[in-house]
C-alpha cells in the first residue's frame, strides 16, 4: 500500500527535524516493508525462542502483520560535553561506548533523549495521519543483529492499518 509508505516517509521527515542537543544530529532512519518486515518478524520469533527472553514471538506477530516499520536509532553519538554523570561516569571523557549486550552503550543521556524525540515526533506523526503504531525495544534489537540498521541502539516502529489497532490488546 502506497499510503503506509508515505506515511512512515513523513515519519522519517518528523524523526529527522526533530529538535537535537546542540544541534548535532547522530540520529540514522531506515523504512523497510515487504520481506523485510516479514524477515525481521520471523528472526525476532527466533531470537525470542533461542534466547528464552520474553514477548519477542509476541512483538514478531505484530511485525509480520505490519506493512511498514520506521527504524529509529542512533550511530556514533559523542557525548554533549556536559559532564553531567547521567551516563553513568562522572566526566564525558571517561565514558566509552562499547558493544554491550543487545546494544552498544554506555550512551550519552542527551543523545539517547534526542532518539526519544524523534520516536515521539514520528509516532505521533503516524497518529495524526490515523495509522497504528507502537515503539518496539524487541524489533530495534534484531533489526541491529540483522544488518537492517547501521545504529548502535534502535528502536522499531511498526505500521498497521486494520479495523482495530494489532498493537495493542495482544
Amino acid at each position: 500500500m502506497n499510503a503506509i509508505r508515505t506515511v512512515a516517509d513523513l515519519m522519517a521527515v518528523a524523526a529527522r527535524t526533530a529538535p537535537k542537543s546542540a544541534g548535532q544530529d547522530y540520529v540514522v532512519l531506515k523504512v523497510i516493508e515487504g520481506d523485510e518486515c516479514q524477515r525481521l518478524a520471523d528472526e525476532m520469533i527466533k531470537y525470542g525462542q533461542e534466547t528464552g527472553k520474553k514477548n519477542f514471538g509476541r512483538d514478531g506477530r505484530n511485525v509480520a502483520a505490519s506493512a511498514a516499520m520506521l527504524l529509529v536509532g542512533i550511530k556514533d553519538a559523542s557525548s554533549l560535553g556536559l559532564s553531567c554523570g547521567a551516563c553513568g561516569f562522572d566526566t564525558c571523557d571517561e565514558r566509552t561506548a562499547a558493544e554491550h549486550g543487545e546494544f552498544v552503550g554506555p550512551q550519552c543521556a542527551f543523545r539517547v533523549l534526542d532518539m526519544g524525540i524523534a520516536l515521539g515526533s514520528a509516532a505521533k506523526m503516524a497518529g495524526l495521519l490515523n495509522v497504528d503504531n507502537r515503539i518496539m525495544y524487541r524489533a530495534g534489537v534484531v533489526a541491529r543483529q540483522m544488518g537492517l540498521i547501521n545504529a548502535d541502539f534502535v528502536m522499531g516502529i511498526p505500521l498497521s492499518v486494520t479495523g482495530k489497532s494489532i498493537y495493542f490488546d495482544r
